[in-house]
């Protein structure tokens, strides 16, 4: 078991490398200039003085330096836990930034994956068993799951915001109000991350009902269903290893659906301008941030391998089959 879990380690290892490799990349080689951008936002100053705030940005934020000595400083600076400084943020230290906005994500995302990864999978169970309730989760799933999250964020705020004013339109928290620990503030805060949270909510539990329904009609038909059911097992027992067998490839996808929701929480915060990470990619991209960008990705990076890494870790402890083949038995 240590050589299995040593092996996925180096694995992610590697795949980490590669990852941020690309991320410090990608931003690079975009057009555009961001020191440009950020002396373009000071008016009323000569040619001479831009050019002397040019080159103090250059030599602040270490873009001055060639590209090899950019890559090895930020990996020098990664090691160290230094994402660098953000330029859209006047200087203010990027980890700074990413750890404001990250709670707003975290509350989006824990619970709009681990409540419709339940919820779909108890409906999809259900479905199968249920004509009725099949007849209604399976084409309510088909159109929930192939709705996108942002056209599904833009129905939901026009309207349950714009024409019957159920909740506010954007933002993570009245613009009046200023982030205390009182109950006015909670229930705000509450508010303004229905919307967000539905929007994810409803197309991932489309898919997981639907993935959780097709599932157990196969495994209900399969040879050791038919095997059970002629031996006289009740079908309640039948239906029992039918649904932990179905559940396997459904925590598979639960990994896999993390890199997915992700990418659709940030366009959600866009829509919304909810004040998580999507919101500072937006402004990143806006401002030619190399660092922030970066520093954003590199921390959906982190956050998508740990993931995986602890479901493959469930996965060996719900299915004795792998168990068995990591001993060096037959599954």
């Amino acid at each position: 078991m240590r050589r299995y879990f040593g092996r996925k380690l180096l694995t992610y290892l590697i795949t980490f490398f590669v990852a941020a490799t690309i991320d410090w990349m990608i931003p690079r080689f975009m057009p555009g200039d961001p020191i440009a951008v950020l002396v373009a936002k000071t008016n009323g100053i000569s040619s001479q003085s831009a050019q002397y705030l040019v080159d103090y940005y250059n030599n602040l934020f270490g873009l001055n330096k060639p590209l090899p000595v950019q890559f090895l400083n930020f990996w020098s600076s990664l090691l160290h836990g230094n994402l660098g400084l953000s330029i859209y943020g006047d200087g203010t230290p990027v980890t700074q930034m990413i750890m404001a906005a990250v709670p707003y994500t975290l509350a989006l995302l824990i619970p709009s994956i681990l409540l419709s990864w339940w919820a779909g999978n108890s409906f999809g169970a259900l479905a199968a068993r249920r004509r009725w309730l099949d007849n209604t989760i399976l084409p309510v799933g088909y159109v929930l799951t192939a709705t996108p999250y942002m056209w599904l964020a833009i129905v939901l705020s026009f309207v349950l915001s714009f024409s019957l004013r159920i909740f506010p339109l954007s933002g993570g928290y009245g613009f009046n109000l200023e982030p205390t620990l009182t109950w006015l503030f909670f229930t705000d805060l509450v508010a303004h991350w229905v919307l967000p949270f539905m929007s994810l909510f409803l197309v991932m539990f489309g898919g997981w009902a639907i993935g959780m329904r097709n599932m157990i009609i196969y495994e209900l038909e399969s040879d050791y269903s038919r095997y059970l059911a002629a031996l006289g097992a009740p079908q309640g027992l039948i239906r029992k290893y039918a649904f932990r067998n179905a559940m396997l490839p459904q925590i598979t996808g639960l990994a896999l659906q993390l890199g997915v929701i992700v990418a659709g929480a940030l366009v959600t915060e866009i829509v919304f301008s909810y004040p998580g990470l999507g919101h500072l990619v937006f402004q990143a991209i806006e401002n030619e941030d190399y660092f922030l960008l970066q520093g954003i990705f590199l921390f959906i990076i982190v956050g998508v391998l740990l993931a995986n890494f602890i479901v493959d870790i469930v996965y060996v402890i719900v299915d004795p089959r792998t168990r068995v083949a990591m001993r060096g038995g037959t599954a």
